[in-house]
This record gives C-alpha cells, sequence and structure tokens, in this order.
C-alpha cells in the first residue's frame, strides 16, 4: 500500500497484484509453473513499470519466464525489491559504484572469447563467451533492461555457449531451486563437459540438485555465466549473486534472459561460487582474483 501510495502521489495509477499462491507453490516445487497467469500477464506486458515485492529466490527464477521478456520488449522498466525495504546501508553513491563496477568489467571482457574461473573451493572451469553481449544488472533500472533485484545487487552476465564450457564447478554459497534459503551445508560439485553436466556430487543438498534436474529438457546445460559488482549483496542469500567476488552459474534456461542464449529450459538455477577468480584467457587480465575486485 505504501509504494502504491508514492506512486500515485507522483501521476501514476498503481495496479496492485497479489499472487501469494503461486509463489508459495512454487517455493515448495521447484517443477511448479513459474510462468504467471494470463491476466497478470497481461498486466506486465502492458504496463510501463513493473515493481516486483515477494520472496528473493521466487524473483530470481521468475525473471526467466516470458511475460518478463516481452515486457522488457515493450520498453517496460522492471525490478524487484529486496528485503529489508527503508533499512538498506546504502548511498547513492554506492549505488553508483556498483554501475561503475559492472560497466568497467563490460568494457574489459569487450571482445573476449574465453574466460576461466577457479576457486579456493575446487572450482576450475572455462566458459566460451564469444560473440554473447554482456547483460549488465544494476540498480538503476532503465526501459527495456532485464529485470533484476533493487538496491543492492549489481552483476554482469553472460549466456554461456552452449556446447563449450569444460572443466569443474563447486558451488558453496547459495544454490537456487533446492529448498536452501541460505549457503548450502556440503560443497555442490558440477562435472562439466561439452556445456552439460555429466555428473553432480556432494551431500543431501546435491541428491536434491539431480532429482530436480533430472529428465527436464535443458536442464542439464550450463546456460550462465555471471559475477557480482556490488559491495552491498548480502552474502548468505541469494542476494550473493550481486556480491563482489562471487561468480555464478546457472543451469537451465538462458534463450528468456541473456542476449545470444540458446537454451531453452523450464528451470533456470543459479549455484555460487565464493573466493572466485576469473580471468580473461584472452589477454590474461583478471576481473578478481581469489575474491577481490582487480578494476
Amino acid at each position: 500500500d505504501m509504494v502504491a501510495t508514492v506512486v500515485s502521489e507522483r501521476g501514476a495509477w498503481p495496479v496492485v497484484m497479489n499472487n501469494d499462491t503461486q509463489v508459495r507453490r512454487g517455493l515448495q516445487d521447484t517443477h511448479f509453473p513459474m510462468a504467471p497467469p494470463r491476466n497478470l500477464h497481461t498486466a506486465m506486458v502492458t504496463a510501463d513499470e513493473i515493481i516486483i515485492m515477494t520472496n528473493l529466490e521466487w524473483a530470481n527464477r521468475f525473471a526467466h519466464v516470458s511475460a518478463v521478456k516481452e515486457s522488457c520488449a515493450n520498453n517496460a522498466r522492471i525490478g524487484s525489491v529486496e528485503e529489508g525495504f527503508g533499512r538498506w546501508p546504502i548511498s547513492v553513491d554506492d549505488i553508483e559504484r556498483t554501475i561503475g563496477n559492472a560497466k568497467a568489467a563490460i568494457a574489459k571482457l569487450e571482445g573476449a572469447t574465453r574466460v576461466r574461473v577457479t576457486s579456493p573451493g575446487g572450482t576450475d572451469v572455462m566458459v566460451d563467451i564469444e560473440r554473447r553481449p554482456a547483460l549488465e544488472v544494476v540498480p538503476v533500472k532503465q526501459r527495456g533492461a532485464m529485470m533484476g533485484p533493487v538496491p543492492l545487487w549489481g552483476e554482469v552476465a553472460y549466456a554461456a555457449v552452449e556446447d563449450k564450457t569444460e572443466g569443474t564447478i563447486v558451488v558453496d554459497g547459495n544454490m537456487l531451486g533446492i529448498g536452501v534459503p541460505h549457503n548450502v551445508e556440503t560443497p555442490i560439485t558440477w562435472h562439466i563437459e561439452g556445456g552439460r553436466y555429466q555428473a553432480i556430487e556432494g551431500g543431501a543438498e546435491a541428491r536434491r540438485l539431480r532429482d530436480t534436474v533430472e529428465g527436464v529438457e535443458g536442464a542439464d546445460v550450463v546456460g550462465e555465466f555471471a559475477f557480482g559488482t556490488s559491495d552491498f549483496a548480502p552474502l548468505g542469500s541469494p542476494s550473493e549473486k550481486g556480491r563482489k567476488g562471487t561468480v555464478h552459474f546457472a543451469l537451465g534456461d538462458n534463450q528468456n534472459c541473456y542476449p545470444g542464449g540458446q537454451n531453452t529450459s523450464r528451470l533456470h538455477l543459479d549455484g555460487v561460487v565464493h573466493n572466485a577468480t576469473l580471468e580473461i584467457l584472452d589477454s590474461g587480465e583478471f576481473i578478481l582474483k581469489d575474491g577481490v575486485w582487480q578494476l
């Protein structure tokens, strides 16, 4: 009500829609459809501004539905509000630094074809991003820009070339889609060949991930490679994907959000790598070393 009141005071006509039932079902069952009902889909694709206030994991997964892609194509401005409304320890200058970090990284990666990500936890993987433009996800939302959380988050993301990712990814942070609100208790190891996982190893959380993606078309593909650009995105939740020092990868869809993505799947599940080193193999330059920003 408070947000709708402010929107109204600024001359717009707010329509408030409650989608809690779908959110609850989606959090209980990762296979429950993420696409919104027809009335909400229509409201989104005909709106000028879309403000989403809900569970952050659900919002992260919701970003990969066609209603969001169509809304962006229609030049809407769309964002999800992070938890802690009104208590964020952040200033306008902080937000501008998050945006500046993203732009600096995108400039450094311009024309790059391959990157390597390593971590103390055991990640050692090479990702091909040739001819895949960067997706900038920053707190100031522009018209037509992809949905993302505000105001703490900053991210640069790429659609990984679908058949080229090679190596080992060890998720030791947050993992979406398996009922873990914070970080995994036991690291989850993805063994990747030709862009697809060949094995997922670890403890009970790894078994849940295997059960979730098994048999789902396109969910065996590493669809996304991304890294955070913010000093303020909190660790220990889905927000940490936007934190400097982390790199994340996703199994599943990359054609709804990421420029050039070719993989279609009804799942998009992110896993976070902490204290990452990110090297541009074309130039030997680094974006991150042991989780420390290099730009």
